[in-house]
């Protein structure tokens, strides 16, 4: 939606189109697995999640974007995510972009960004307020504590990606 309605040329768009994935991407697991690479080694990835069921984005700079046209719709949508997780049994892995917290006053170069046309103030507001609907239900960790604590992660190699998701 972004690159289609944004007023950036063709080629600034092509160059942006891998910053927001695919809609394949949309569909991968939520929940977070291990990968198994060549050589033995391993890693864990975290998803960043998406809303169950409706697969669509809940990050920040989403809600930021919709707050910038409707805070209460954005709350909204951001309760109804939350529930979807909790619903889902999903732990939301959540983004923190600089952009999150910078408002148009701050850096007015980059408001081709989504929800770059919020003033910080206003911005910060919205975020505390997301936050703390956030926090209502789950508790803030680092990520290498989160991963510490997994267990009965599935485990992918490369040529999964190829696959559908589960």
């Amino acid at each position: 939606y972004y690159l289609r309605t944004s007023s950036l040329s063709a080629e600034e768009k092509e160059k942006r189109r891998a910053l927001f994935g695919t809609m394949k991407d949309a569909f991968r697991s939520n929940r977070p697995y291990r990968w198994t690479l060549d050589g033995g080694a391993s890693m864990v990835e975290v998803p960043v999640t998406t809303m169950p069921l409706f697969r669509v984005p809940i990050h920040f700079s989403y809600l930021l974007y919709l707050g910038g046209k409707s805070p209460a719709l954005a709350r909204l949508y951001w309760r109804m995510a939350l529930t979807m997780c909790r619903l889902a049994g999903t732990t939301p892995s959540l983004l923190l972009h600089p952009l999150d917290f910078l408002g148009s006053d701050d850096e007015p170069e980059l408001g081709f960004f989504p929800g770059m046309n919020i003033e910080s103030q206003r911005k910060l507001d919205l975020m505390g307020r997301f936050l703390d609907m956030w926090q209502q239900q789950y508790t803030a960790t680092t990520l290498g504590s989160y991963v510490e604590g997994l267990q009965g992660l599935k485990t992918r190699q490369p040529h999964d990606l190829m696959k559908p998701s589960d």
